[in-house]
This record gives C-alpha cells, sequence and structure tokens, in this order.
C-alpha cells in the first residue's frame, strides 16, 4: 500500500500541474487533478496485484518496460475518458492523456526501478541475516 501511495503523490503533482496549464481554469483543472490520479492510483493498485499473482506477469516482473507500458495503457486510457468528460473537448482530452501519462510513464518507470531496488535489497538483507 506504501508503493501506492507514493505513487499517487507523484501522480497528484503531475496531474495537477499539466490540468491547470491546459485549461486556465481552477475549478476545472482542479477536477481533472483530483477525478483522474484518483481512478488511476485505483488502476495502478489493481494493476500492481495482477503483476504480483499471475504466474506470467511474475516471470517478467523484472522487464520495468513491459510493465510501464501495460501501466501507460490503462492510464492512457483513463485520462482521454475523464478529460473529455469533464471538458466535452476531443482534443484537449487527447492533449491530457498524451502528454499527462507521457510525463507519469517516465516517472512510474522510476518509481518502480526505485522500489525494484527496495525489494532486492531487502531479499539479500534476508539472506544475509538467515
Amino acid at each position: 500500500m506504501i508503493k501506492t501511495i507514493t505513487f499517487a503523490a507523484i501522480h497528484f503533482t503531475i496531474a495537477t500541474l499539466l490540468a491547470f496549464t491546459l485549461t486556465g481554469d481552477f475549478l476545472l483543472g482542479s477536477l481533472i487533478a483530483i477525478i483522474e490520479p484518483s481512478i488511476n492510483t485505483v488502476a495502478f493498485y489493481f494493476h500492481e496485484k495482477a503483476w504480483q499473482t499471475s504466474p506470467y506477469l511474475k516471470q517478467r516482473k523484472s522487464n520495468t518496460q513491459v510493465k510501464t507500458a501495460s501501466f501507460a495503457v490503462i492510464h492512457f486510457s483513463v485520462a482521454f475518458t475523464v478529460t473529455y468528460g469533464l471538458t466535452g473537448d476531443a482534443f484537449l482530452g487527447g492533449l491530457m492523456a498524451t502528454i499527462e501519462p507521457a510525463i507519469n510513464s517516465v516517472a512510474y518507470f522510476f518509481h518502480e526501478k526505485v522500489w525494484t531496488n527496495k525489494e532486492a535489497n531487502r531479499h539479500q538483507t534476508h539472506i544475509v541475516c538467515a
């Protein structure tokens, strides 16, 4: 759960800055910045669960690029749907769906690297102590 919370903090920050920049509207930008990351945080949680429980995905867990790409597809879809739903503007929905997930995918990649290293270090410590 801590991993989800740290990713949510990064995601909310990026979404807020971008939504305000694209819309120029405080209320609309705030709604997008709250709703889109909220939905994606839930999606992130279930994405993590799938990667932890599926034998096929578990074998590929160390391939951060594949895991990042799989979450990016979910993220792009949510960003477009939320922005389009709130603005009624497909162009703005497309911009948000392109720019925000692209920035967050880079952030996700580094976030995943940090957590992968943390888990490897914990595993090493456990082996040494045992």
